[in-house]
């Protein structure tokens, strides 16, 4: 009997000094070292690819986000500030008190078929509406120079990028609303088009949040 509770004493004993060290190591000692290292190596990228302009966060490299005008009285959805770039649709999970566009909780695809009706009634609006919105006096936009990500959402409804042709299909009206040369506009976005990762990883692709930071640099000098 005293052998018994001696052996099942130990065994406690044993039991929770393994849970003693096992949580110094792998709850403690572990985690600080992997933070540790990430802020001395990958301080940008640990802290969540921060952007910064004037002196204060404008948002992250790696999430997208609306460019709009404030609501009017009566409105429930805010029209597009059409003198910035403007990112591709975010309709991954839908809208609702939430999770509301590009600034989803959780992030996620539509899932919706290619003949869905609810799908295609989405990117025929948005096809007129990138025609309507980035015609100007002298440059009108053909429904077949609309590009897919500029009527479509991203697999994670977050994307930051756009392609090339998004950015060069907005050029002209950007610059309009800018009161900048169309040259100038074209040439900031040349500037900010990255090429494929390792050159044959993805597809060329431009940063809106970078983008636009450079067109307010821009706008604020004066075009110049």
């Amino acid at each position: 009997m005293n052998n018994s509770v001696g052996n099942t004493a130990r065994l406690l004993g044993a039991g929770l000094r393994a849970l003693l060290v096992l949580t110094v190591v792998c709850g403690v000692l572990y985690p600080l070292a992997v933070t540790g290292a990430a802020q001395a190596l990958f301080h940008d990228k640990a802290n969540g690819s921060e952007v910064s302009a004037d002196g204060e966060v404008v948002g992250s490299e790696l999430i997208g986000q609306r460019y709009d005008l404030p609501l009017k009285k009566g409105q429930e959805t805010a029209e597009p500030d059409l003198k910035w770039f403007q990112p591709r649709p975010s309709n991954g999970l839908g809208e609702n008190t939430v999770n509301t566009q590009y600034k989803l909780l959780l992030s996620g695809a539509t899932n919706l078929s290619g003949d869905n009706k609810d799908l295609i009634r989405q990117v025929k609006d948005a096809k007129a509406a990138v025609v309507k919105d980035n015609s100007t006096a002298d440059h009108r936009v053909k429904p077949s120079d609309v590009p897919a990500d500029a009527v479509t959402s991203s697999g994670s409804g977050l994307d930051p990028h756009i392609s090339p042709a998004y950015a060069d299909l907005q050029v002209h009206r950007v610059a309009a609303r800018n009161h900048l040369d169309v040259r100038q506009v074209q040439k900031l976005v040349d500037a900010h088009t990255d090429g494929r990762t390792l050159g044959f990883i993805g597809e060329p692709r431009v940063n809106v949040l970078r983008l636009n930071i450079a067109l307010k640099e821009l706008a604020g000098a004066g075009g110049s």
